[in-house]
């Protein structure tokens, strides 16, 4: 019996991926007698006049049968006498690209339907780029529905060269193109006596034969680190799946980013020791020293993959909140998690040519080359080379939604000559010179709520207590250090990112720094803290209403934002989001200056007591 074969039904809407799936259980025996019994039963309810509705094998959500398509994956497993299959059936619409783009992340083919009717669409286009996209190298073209063109063969020779025209910018192992109807069965199970110009094998024969085997001696070995296994003080093992290669005790091993040396004294495989162990296997490795290795981290042999914090990714975008340069995820590779910013997008793909398209904003179902910047030191590998270290996603910090997935294109290198250069005159040292805990107190709120005066004022009074304080103005800022900037989403982003990068040198110059700037997103706030610190964060936020901002309206900025002439104005044409926890809020509408600032120090000591 031939290996397993994973593959993915994909496809534009009502091209029959369903049906075909349905129609090649149904011939080949393999359901069982109560399944085949409910789908004849059901079928006399559904849209075929009675005859049987082979889709309704796999789309068995309500709406699913209601709207007549495919809306969540559905993974059937199956073996004929050749071979075993898992077959996922995916969504054709293009609001659900996200669910088939998770189908063709586990496949090693796939099946592309083509409706002989429509030909080539967009959405045909879309699936084949994500399916390479995610690593798949075998592709079957199943032009659907020859039974409506009465099996014309220059029909089927047409769309075959678009298909061949649209595959030729792909790299691919092997692309088989073939007549088929899933409804009626021709070259679906067996031949069909209706297409004699098709010389070829019927559908199932050739999934039952095609070798997807990789030749894995090429590999080197690599395993990253999901767990670090300790029950007592006696064994310390790492373990994992190893991705790629094989291991042999004995063998000399370099765990990353530490890049330590260490040779395998133990392997246990399914609970037992082994000598040897190799892809695919959940194991467990001991080593013969003390390295410094946890979560996330990689254990590697004859190879080097890359080590660092900037790389360069294709991204398929899965979120109904745009993608702008400045926004801040968490990044999966591997078995690693880690706080990450999306720094550029450098272009989007246009689905249909392939072609680069300058953008600063990707959106739903679009994909696009993106710089993307991690907290610190990641292992990672171009995706051609290591699918286990070269695959990603993005997930949102707020909602824990997955944004995106992604693959490894390269590094970029302009980070690996750098290294933190740790002074002798630190942080510490220059706030005990001060007598003071350095500490950003950010203010945040609407335009004329009071930010700036109450800030002014607790400068002052701190000032008057001995303090050493800088204070940063968003007017003030916008006009040097920021000059270039405006107000777009991607803009705002990096004016709060470089305010939060300063205001932590100067709480490193043991300063005590006061912000005042709207900032109105709490993602970016969350950054700012991040940057900052958490332990040196203090946000105060100024809620003084809108309509008593608009009244005071000092600088006439809302007055010109009504009338259209400031586009993108906070609390008008831009929305504010209040902070859900700030360690200060003040109504400055009934609450004096110097009452504000009382509260803030009162704030302010209160929690360094506490930290103390």
């Amino acid at each position: 019996m031939n290996s397993l074969l994973k593959f993915i039904t994909c496809g534009s809407v009502d091209d029959g991926k369903s049906t075909l799936i349905g129609h090649m259980l149904y011939d080949a025996k393999l359901l069982f007698a109560d399944q085949e019994q409910a789908l004849e039963l059901d079928s006399q309810m559904g849209s075929r006049g009675g005859a049987i509705d082979y889709s309704l094998l796999l789309d068995g959500l309500m709406a699913e049968r209601e709207q007549g398509i495919t809306i969540d994956v559905a993974y059937r497993y199956f073996t004929t006498e050749r071979r075993s299959f898992i077959v996922a059936d995916t969504p054709g619409h293009e609001e659900y690209t996200r669910n088939m783009a998770v189908g063709a992340s586990f496949a090693d083919l796939a099946i592309i339907l083509v409706d002989a009717t429509h030909g080539v669409l967009v959405q045909t286009r879309r699936h084949t780029r994500i399916c390479s996209m995610m690593g798949i190298q075998h592709f079957v073209f199943a032009v659907n529905k020859m039974d409506l063109i009465d099996f014309d063969e220059n029909r089927f020779d047409k769309i075959a060269r678009d298909i061949r025209q649209m595959m030729s910018e792909y790299d691919f192992a092997s692309m088989k193109i073939l007549p088929v109807s899933a409804t009626e069965g021709d070259n679906v199970t067996v031949k069909s006596s209706r297409m004699p110009w098709y010389k070829g094998p019927s559908l199932l024969t050739y999934l039952e034969n095609i070798n997807v085997a990789k030749d894995e001696d090429d590999y080197a070995f690599t395993m990253p680190v999901q767990r670090v296994c300790r029950p007592d003080r006696t064994f310390r093992g790492f373990q994992g799946q190893i991705e790629t290669g094989s291991v042999k005790v004995g063998d000399e091993i370099t765990t990353l980013p530490s890049n330590e040396k260490a040779v395998v004294s133990r392997i246990i495989d399914a609970g037992r020791d082994v000598t040897e162990s190799e892809r695919g296997h959940a194991v467990t490795i001991s080593l013969d020293r003390e390295v410094d290795v946890s979560r996330g981290c990689v254990l590697v042999r004859d190879t080097q993959p890359y080590v660092g914090t900037l790389l360069t990714a294709k991204l398929l975008w899965m979120d109904d909140t745009p993608l702008v340069a400045g926004k801040n995820y968490y990044l999966k590779l591997g078995t690693k998690q880690i706080p990450a910013v999306v720094m550029n997008i450098s272009h989007k793909i246009d689905v249909n040519t392939g072609n680069e398209i300058p953008a600063d904003t990707t959106y739903k179902n679009e994909i696009a080359q993106c710089d993307i910047s991690v907290s610190d030191k990641i292992v990672y590998e171009k995706f051609k080379n290591n699918q286990a270290l070269g695959s990603l996603i993005l997930i949102d910090r707020v909602t824990n939604m997955t944004s995106a997935c992604g693959i490894v294109l390269h590094s970029l290198r302009r980070s690996d000559n750098l290294t933190w250069q740790k002074l002798d005159v630190t942080r510490e040292f220059r706030a005990n010179q001060k007598g003071q805990e350095p500490v950003t107190i950010w203010m945040t709120g609407l335009s004329g709520s009071g930010k700036s005066t109450v800030a002014n004022a607790l400068e002052k009074r701190l000032v008057s207590l001995g303090r050493h304080t800088m204070m940063l103005d968003g007017d003030n800022i916008r006009m040097g250090l920021n000059r270039n900037l405006g107000f777009k989403e991607s803009d705002r982003i990096e004016n709060i990112r470089r305010i939060s990068e300063v205001s932590k040198l100067m709480n490193d110059a043991g300063l005590i720094t006061i912000t005042s700037f709207i900032s109105p997103y709490r993602r970016d706030r969350r950054t700012a803290r991040d940057i900052i610190g958490n332990d040196s964060f203090f946000e105060v936020y100024i809620s003084t209403p809108l309509e008593e901002c608009e009244r005071r309206d000092i600088k006439g900025l809302y007055k010109k934002a009504r009338s259209g002439q400031i586009p993108n104005f906070t609390g008008v044409s831009s929305p504010y989001e209040a902070p859900e926890q700030a360690d200060v809020t003040i109504d400055t509408t009934n609450t004096g200056v110097e009452e504000c600032v009382d509260k803030i120090i009162e704030a302010l000591e209160a929690r360094f007591t506490k930290q103390q």
